[in-house]
């Protein structure tokens, strides 16, 4: 999914108060999903700057590592939506997986991933997992 950046229109409040995204659930998505939170937080920084600037990296790396979660545990299509609240951004990836994500053991010597959902968890203010016969929600709030 290619977009190309809005970043020469004038935006209206409404316009940046949420942003929805669906993907085929293809590797080159994670970089497609990551594009379209960057934009999202670029709107958003235009009307309401960040509180602190590791804010902006920290929403982006959630999304990646929820966009990567998505394609390599729950093969198919997922969603992304972001949206503004009063005080931060709620990011909710859907996938086609009921299965909820639980932590690994990390061994940084042996490779194999275990720290995504760590990083989640350490970066998010609020994580939860809302699950049904269709897949799941992964709701995250971070601070803007």
């Amino acid at each position: 999914m290619a977009r190309e950046p809005h970043r020469d229109r004038t935006l209206a409040a409404e316009d940046i108060t949420s942003r929805i995204a669906s993907f085929p659930g293809e590797l080159h998505d994670v970089t497609d999903a990551r594009l379209v939170a960057e934009e999202f937080l670029f709107d958003l920084a235009r009307v309401a700057a960040p509180s602190a600037p590791e804010h902006w990296d920290d929403i982006l790396l959630v999304v990646t590592e929820l966009a990567a979660n998505a394609v390599q545990y729950a093969p198919g299509p997922f969603q992304l939506r972001l949206r503004r609240t009063f005080d931060g951004v709620h990011v909710v990836m859907h996938d086609t997986s009921s299965t909820e994500p639980a932590p690994r053991p990390f061994h940084p010597r042996s490779g194999g991933g275990g720290i995504g959902w760590h990083l989640i968890h350490t970066l998010c203010d609020q994580v939860s997992v809302v699950s049904d016969t269709r897949g799941k929600d992964i709701h995250v709030f971070l601070p803007w």
